[in-house]
C-alpha cells in the first residue's frame, strides 16, 4: 500500500472509529434518560448492536477487500444481526424493559461470534475471486486478524490506564478536571472509538509490513500448544479405558456429564487444529499419530455426550441449556465426522480436515441465526417442551415449574401462561393465574429451608452427638457456609459459656461459627478466629485437644461502634510466629 493510500485508510478508520463512539453515546444517553429510541425497543435493539459490532468489519478489511464487496457484506451483517436483535427484544422485551434491557449477554456473544466467523470466510473468498479460496488463506487470514485484534485491545486499554494514572496524578495536586473529563461518557465512548480505530490501523499497517514476523510468532505459539495434544490423547484415552470398570453411573451422577464431555471434544478439536495448522507441511511423526489418534477418540466421546444429553432430555424436557447443548453437540459430531474420515482416509495427511473445518464454519453461522431467531430459540423450544410434558400429564402442576414460564422465558412463556390460565386442569389453571399475577419471583419472599445432610457431619469430642433440635431446624437463612445443603463441615459440642448448656461450633477453613439455643431457635452467636495460623483444626478435634482457655484479663474496648480485642503486650502465637496484626490491640 502506498503512503497516499495509507493515509486515506486511517483517516476512513478514524472516521469510522469516532462516528461509533458518538452513535454509542447517544444511544447510551437515550437509554439513561428513557427517551426515545429507547422507549422503542424493536429499534434501539438493532441500533445498539449494529452501532457496536458493524464497524469492526470494515476497521478490519478496509484495505483487504474491494469497496463495493465491502459495502454489500458489511449491509448484509447488518442486516442479519438486526434480525437476532429485533428478535431479543421481542422475546424480552416488557413494560419495565426498555432501551438495552430485554437484550442478554448471550445475544452480544452471539453477534461476535457470527461476526467474526462470517468475515473470516467471506474475505478471503473475496480476495481469491471464487466462492471458496484455499485454506491456507482462511488460515492466514484468522491468525493474523486475531494478532490485530489483541494488540488493538490492549493499545485501547493501555490509553485507559494512561488517562486513569493522569487523572490521579493531577488529583493529587488538586486538579480533578482531568478525572471528571474521563467520566463523562460524552468523552470516554468518543474517545474509546477513536483510539480503537487508531489502534486497528497500526496493527494492519503493523503485520502488513511484518508478516513473517507474525507467521513466526503465531507458528511458534500453535507449536507450542500441538505438543499438549499427545497428552490430551491419554487423558482421554485412559478415561474411556477406565469406563468399563467404573460404569456411567459416577458420570452421570455429576449432572454435568455433557458439558464436560463437550469440553473435552472441543480440547480435542482445538489442539488437532494446532498441530495441523495451514497443512502445507505435516507435523512431526508423534504429533501426527495424535492427531489421527484424537480424531478417533471423539467419536466416543460425542456419543457419550448425545447419550447423556438424551437422557436429560428424555426424563426432564429442554430446557435452553439443553437446547443450546444440543447445537454444540451437532457441531461437535459434524467436526467429529469429518475428522475421522481425515484420519482414516489414505494419502494426504488429513487433507480432508480443512474441508471439514470450512463446512462447520458455515454450519455453525447457520445455528447462531437459528438460535437466536424464531426458527430454534430455546426459550422457544423448551416452553413448547415443558408445556407438552404438564399437558400430557408427564409432570403434575404442583411439581411444573411455572417460574419459568414467568421469569426465565421471556414472551414465548407469558403467552404459554395464558394459554395454561384456561387448562382444563383445575389446579394448572389456578397456578398459572398465581404466578401470572406475581410481580418477582416467590423465592424472593418465600422461606427457604437450607438443611444439610447431618449424617454426614462428624461429631466431636468423640461420642458426642448432634442435638435433634439442631439437626432438625429449618434455617430459614444462610448465616453460615457450613449451613449450605451439600457441607460437610466437623462439629463440636462444647459448653463455652460455663452455663450447663452445650453450644455447637461447626469449623470450617480455621475458624468456628458458634450456635446456641436463643428463644427456641438455633442460631450464630459468635465466632472463634485466631489471629495465629493454627493449621487445620480438625487434626486438632480429632486429638482430643479442645478445651476451654483461661478467662480474658481485660474488657473488650468499644471505639464508636466497633469492639476491639485486648491483648497482653508481646502476644505470640506458640508457633513463634508473630500474630496477624501487629497491634495489642485486634478488632474483633
Amino acid at each position: 500500500m502506498d503512503r497516499s493510500s495509507a493515509r486515506a485508510a486511517a483517516f476512513t478508520r478514524l472516521a469510522i472509529g469516532l462516528a461509533q463512539g458518538i452513535a454509542l453515546f447517544l444511544l447510551q444517553k437515550a437509554d439513561e434518560s428513557k427517551a426515545w429510541p429507547a422507549t422503542t425497543p424493536l429499534l434501539y435493539a438493532p441500533l445498539l448492536v449494529c452501532a457496536l459490532a458493524v464497524p469492526l468489519l470494515p476497521l478490519s478489511a478496509l484495505s483487504a477487500m474491494r469497496r463495493s464487496a465491502l459495502l454489500a457484506w458489511s449491509a448484509v451483517a447488518a442486516g442479519l444481526v438486526a434480525i437476532m436483535a429485533i428478535h431479543a427484544a421481542w422475546v424480552g422485551a416488557g413494560p419495565e424493559r426498555l432501551g438495552a434491557g430485554p437484550l442478554s449477554p448471550p445475544l452480544f456473544f452471539a453477534v461476535a461470534a457470527l461476526l467474526f466467523i462470517a468475515h473470516h470466510l467471506v474475505q478471503p473468498a473475496e480476495a481469491a475471486g471464487k466462492p471458496v479460496a484455499p485454506y491456507a488463506d482462511y488460515f492466514d487470514l484468522v491468525g493474523t486478524n486475531a494478532v490485530r485484534l489483541f494488540l488493538s485491545l490492549a493499545f485501547t486499554g493501555a490509553f485507559w490506564l494512561l488517562l486513569f494514572l493522569a487523572g490521579a496524578l493531577f488529583k493529587l495536586i488538586g486538579v480533578e478536571a482531568i478525572q471528571k473529563l474521563i467520566g463523562e461518557t460524552a468523552f470516554a465512548f468518543p474517545a474509546t472509538g477513536l483510539m480503537f480505530a487508531a489502534a486497528v490501523h497500526m496493527a494492519v499497517q503493523l503485520t502488513e509490513a511484518r508478516a513473517g514476523l507474525v507467521r513466526g510468532v503465531r507458528t511458534v505459539g500453535l507449536v507450542l500448544l500441538a505438543w499438549l495434544l499427545p497428552l490430551m490423547v491419554v487423558i482421554a484415552g485412559g478415561f474411556l479405558a477406565t469406563l468399563p470398570f467404573t460404569g456411567l453411573t459416577p458420570l452421570w451422577s455429576t449432572k454435568a456429564a455433557a458439558s464436560l464431555l463437550l469440553s473435552a471434544a472441543a480440547a480435542l478439536i482445538v489442539l488437532i487444529n494446532a498441530a495441523y495448522q495451514d497443512g502445507l507441511e505435516p507435523p512431526n511423526p508423534i504429533l501426527r499419530w495424535a492427531a489421527r489418534a484424537a480424531s478417533l477418540l471423539l467419536i466416543p466421546i460425542v456419543a457419550l455426550t448425545a447419550y447423556a444429553l438424551w437422557l436429560r432430555i428424555h426424563q426432564y424436557g429442554l430446557t435452553p441449556d439443553r437446547v443450546m447443548a444440543c447445537a454444540y453437540l451437532v457441531v461437535a459430531a459434524g467436526f467429529t465426522l469429518g475428522y475421522t474420515l481425515a484420519a482414516i482416509r489414505p494419502g494426504g495427511w488429513m487433507k480432508p480436515l480443512e474441508r471439514t473445518n470450512l463446512v462447520m464454519a458455515a454450519v455453525s453461522v447457520l445455528l447462531l441465526i437459528a438460535l437466536f431467531t424464531p426458527i430454534a430459540d430455546p426459550a422457544r423450544l423448551s416452553v413448547a417442551s415443558q408445556v407438552k410434558r404438564l399437558e400430557s400429564g408427564k409432570v403434575s402442576a404442583e411439581t411444573f415449574d411455572f417460574q419459568f414460564l414467568r421469569f426465565d422465558s421471556g414472551r414465548y412463556g407469558r403467552q404459554a401462561l395464558e394459554h395454561l390460565k384456561t387448562s382444563r386442569d383445575p389446579a394448572t389453571a389456578s397456578k398459572s393465574k398465581e404466578v401470572s399475577a406475581q410481580s418477582g419471583r416467590a423465592s424472593s419472599t418465600q422461606e427457604i429451608d437450607w438443611r444439610p445432610d447431618w449424617t454426614k457431619t462428624t461429631v466431636y469430642p468423640s461420642g458426642a452427638r448432634l442435638p435433634d433440635s439442631f439437626k432438625a431446624q429449618h434455617w430459614d437463612d444462610r448465616e453460615s457456609l457450613c449451613l449450605d445443603p451439600s457441607s460437610t463441615c466437623p462439629a463440636l459440642v462444647l459448653d463455652i459459656d460455663k452455663d450447663g448448656v452445650d453450644e455447637i461450633l461447626l469449623q470450617w477453613g480455621s475458624q468456628f461459627d458458634v450456635f446456641q439455643m436463643r428463644e427456641g431457635r438455633w442460631r450464630i452467636v459468635a465466632e472463634a478466629t485466631s489471629s495465629c495460623d493454627i493449621g487445620a483444626p480438625e487434626a486438632a478435634l480429632k486429638a482430643g485437644k479442645v478445651r476451654l482457655g483461661p478467662p480474658s484479663r481485660f474488657y473488650d474496648l468499644a471505639v464508636g461502634d466497633e469492639l476491639l480485642t485486648i491483648r497482653p503486650r508481646g502476644y505470640a502465637c506458640k508457633n513463634g510466629d508473630s500474630p496477624l496484626s501487629s497491634s495489642p490491640i485486634e478488632r474483633r
